[in-house]
């Protein structure tokens, strides 16, 4: 089957993916994050405007954002969004995996942004974690205490699937199934 589609028709473009946000709830109590942010790519002239509008009802008109040029390859100046420009600074002093936004009117927004080539759960982790109100946690303890349960999630995951499949029953070669070998020292082998 063929399918064919005219590219200059508007509106058959595929919609934009969703902006992937976790804010933490209005409260008096303040932490180092208000949220997290897991973007789709490292284009952050792509990856702003989407995220901007989405902040625009929670937060106001996002005038400027700074990050680390660590993750991000290219950093224009400007960021056209609906509306407005958005300036975009940088500072390598800045945790590389932070993002500033600033509003001249409403305040200013620290958001840990989860690298996009994050697998699902991890994500979801450190959305979650970010959201905490009061966490003292920033983006790179985060990130970093995110690697550490990783890391303890895929082993036990790689220890649950041994299990599952037969694995801890197995006899070391040369020792009939059953037989347990022990490691113990009695006072009279001494």
């Amino acid at each position: 089957m063929t399918t064919t589609v005219d590219r200059g028709a508007p509106g058959l473009l595929a919609p934009p993916a969703p902006v992937r946000i976790s804010l933490t709830p209005k409260t008096t109590l303040v932490g180092q994050l208000d949220g997290a942010w897991w973007p789709h790519s490292r284009g952050l002239e792509a990856e702003l405007p989407p995220l901007v509008d989405a902040l625009a009802e929670p937060w106001g008109r996002i005038t400027r954002v700074t990050v680390n040029p660590t993750r991000w390859p290219v950093i224009p100046h400007k960021v056209p969004v609906t509306g407005h420009t958005v300036h975009v600074g940088w500072f390598t002093e800045q945790d590389p995996d932070k993002m500033i936004l600033l509003s001249y009117s409403v305040g200013r927004w620290d958001l840990l942004v989860i690298p996009p080539e994050t697998e699902p759960a991890a994500a979801a982790r450190l959305m979650s974690a970010s959201t905490i109100p009061g966490s003292i946690l920033t983006a790179e303890g985060l990130l970093a205490a995110d690697a550490v349960i990783g890391g303890a999630v895929a082993a036990r995951s790689r220890e649950d699937a041994w299990e599952a499949e037969g694995g801890a029953g197995m006899s070391p070669p040369g020792r009939p199934m059953g037989q347990r070998i022990s490691t113990a020292h009695t006072d009279s082998a001494r």
